[in-house]
């Protein structure tokens, strides 16, 4: 289907222009100031922002549903996603025996024709995380770094993004293998020294996963993982900004260090979505109230934020402008996983779109040219 978006503030790459947007055979087909199109499928966004569809890449659930738990999930999240104006994400297992990977691969093997969010490959967190780190992860299945265990672990399998503890013995192998193939390596759950990891950001590793949480804290003797991560210009940095995992006031001052390389992820769980109550995180019961997912001793189990309200917090609590938060979740990711043709309001590019009100909010989603979501009430 051809569809005209006529009259939309768009947020190109450079600066946003006012104008009209073509999409054809799932692909942006023409960015102007005003296009003469015949088209069966008119759309006036006056008022509204055409962005890029977003991505999140942490995502261990939602809806009720737990992908470590049950992998064949991930398509039932998926379709619910666009409201959130989630365009592609990556389905997170955290730590498990390596067989729920194999599940997980299988299941995007297998991708099913119907409309809704593109998982874009998995984000495996674990299992060769540091055990005095775990978090919510089940300490019974973390392992130490063997190349053979990842051998065939590649974008093409399915596996995108790995976290794992770089100072862990064997952990620099597994870096140089996975990034070989094309895998982004991510340091997290991690007890790294400063010097540990600069280490392993010279062996390849390129992000760091939800900044401060699993890692020690700051010193300013030793600036261990996150002074690492915050310090050298190489990683771009994930960081959650719920309220809850991050204070506020430290998220600003990271946007003001390094807010190019900021992704914004969710790292929400099963109860994404969800009034509070008890749910899965693995094999973990989480308790969940309004504002957070905890395990019985307290220790924070993933989030419940959607990605929508994580960008509209992080405009809130830096000062950034919208454009500048949006980009976050769009040309930060999609560069970090090597997908040019994701994540840009580019001639050419996949037709992952979402249009929003000023004050951020879903109005329509488009995924490959595909409308998945309107929400008429947001004008």
């Amino acid at each position: 289907m051809t569809t005209l978006i006529r009259n939309a503030t768009i947020f190109a790459p450079d600066l946003p222009l006012t104008g009209d947007l073509l999409i054809e055979d799932g692909k942006i087909a023409a960015v102007s100031p005003a296009i003469d199109q015949d088209s069966a499928n008119v759309i006036d966004a006056t008022g509204l922002i055409l962005a890029p569809g977003f991505i999140d890449l942490q995502l261990n659930g939602g809806f009720g549903h737990d992908f470590t738990d049950d992998p064949e999930t991930i398509w039932v999240v998926a379709a619910q996603l666009p409201q959130y104006g989630v365009t592609g994400f990556l389905p997170t297992i955290i730590t498990a025996p390596l067989a729920k990977t194999a599940h997980a691969q299988a299941v995007l093997g297998r991708s099913p024709d119907t409309p809704g969010t593109q998982p874009l490959g998995l984000h495996i967190e674990g299992p060769f995380l540091n055990v005095q780190k775990k978090g919510a992860h089940n300490p019974d299945y973390i392992q130490e770094p063997d190349v053979t265990a990842v051998h065939d672990w590649s974008p093409e399998t399915h596996i995108r993004l790995v976290t794992l503890a770089p100072e862990k013995q064997n952990a620099h192998d597994m870096i140089r293998h996975l990034t070989a193939q094309g895998v982004v390596v991510s340091a997290g759950h991690s007890m790294a020294t400063h010097d540990q990891a600069i280490a392993a950001f010279d062996a390849g590793i390129r992000y760091g996963t939800h900044l401060f949480n699993a890692m020690p804290p700051i010193h300013h003797r030793e600036p261990g993982l996150p002074g690492a991560l915050l310090g050298d210009a190489r990683p771009t940095i994930g960081i959650i900004p719920d309220g809850i995992h991050v204070h506020p006031h430290l998220i600003k001052m990271v946007w003001l260090t390094a807010g190019h390389r900021l992704n914004v992820v969710t790292d929400s769980m099963a109860a994404m979505g969800m009034p509070p109550g008890d749910f899965m995180l693995g094999d973990h019961h989480v308790t969940v109230d309004a504002t957070s997912a905890r395990l019985e001793n307290g220790t924070l189990a993933g989030s419940i934020v959607t990605l929508d309200q994580a960008v509209k917090n992080l405009v809130a609590w830096t000062g950034c402008s919208l454009a500048a938060a949006v980009k976050t979740v769009t040309e930060v990711p999609a560069d970090l996983l090597n997908m040019p043709h994701k994540g840009r309001i580019v001639v050419g590019n996949d037709a992952d779109l979402v249009l929003l009100t000023p004050e951020g909010d879903i109005h329509t989603t488009w995924v490959a040219g595909s409308c998945c979501f309107v929400n008429n009430a947001k004008r």
